[in-house]
């Protein structure tokens, strides 16, 4: 209906129209950046005055034509009928503490505030990064605990995409049918 959490997955459906990207790290500036390849405009909204991403990705957004970024930007709700119509946005004003509102008509609206991995519940038994992906021995769905396999998006910082958590998760089941194999648990 015209929200997404995933230009790669649904960008197409946005060629030549406009979308908007809410957001200011790496996920935002990737996803917007990905877009603006597609879509005739991308607005790329974030809450601070600055961008979270990275330098290099900073430099992508600010430099291209189809991306216009809405800095101090709120989105407050999204309409329409059948599917997204618009948005309307808060902008923060720096006078007093009013809020001036307007609405954007849009397409799509891609939520990219950034990922976090359902994998709480195994932290006390399996490492973490800092965001809170499972770590793998590279290249393999292990993990330092033997017989324990990670895989899909709590494993995947980089993809996060179905297919590769299907083939990640075809890894895992082979790993699993090997280690019950070895150690005479079929």
């Amino acid at each position: 209906m015209g929200v997404s959490a995933c230009a790669t997955c649904d960008g197409f459906f946005y060629r030549k129209k406009t979308v908007a990207v809410v957001g200011g790290g790496d996920t935002a500036c990737e996803e917007a950046v990905y877009l603006a390849g597609l879509a005739k405009q991308v607005y790329l909204i974030v809450r601070k005055p600055f961008l979270r991403a990275s330098k290099i990705m900073q430099a992508r957004v600010m430099n291209h034509p189809n991306i216009k970024v809405l800095f101090e930007h709120n989105a407050v709700g999204l309409y329409g009928e059948n599917g997204v119509e618009g948005r309307s946005f808060g902008k923060s004003v720096r006078v007093n503490t009013t809020k001036e509102c307007y609405d954007l008509p849009i397409d799509g609206f891609f939520l990219a505030i950034g990922h976090k991995p359902n994998s709480d519940i195994f932290k006390d038994y399996l490492d973490t990064d800092e965001v809170g992906y499972i770590i793998t021995e590279a290249g393999t769905p292990r993990t330092k605990v033997p017989g324990v396999f990670a895989a899909g998006d709590v494993a995947d910082p980089h993809y996060r995409q179905a297919i590769t958590a299907a083939g990640s998760g075809c890894k895992a089941a082979i790993e699993a049918e090997r280690y019950l194999s070895a150690n005479d648990l079929l």
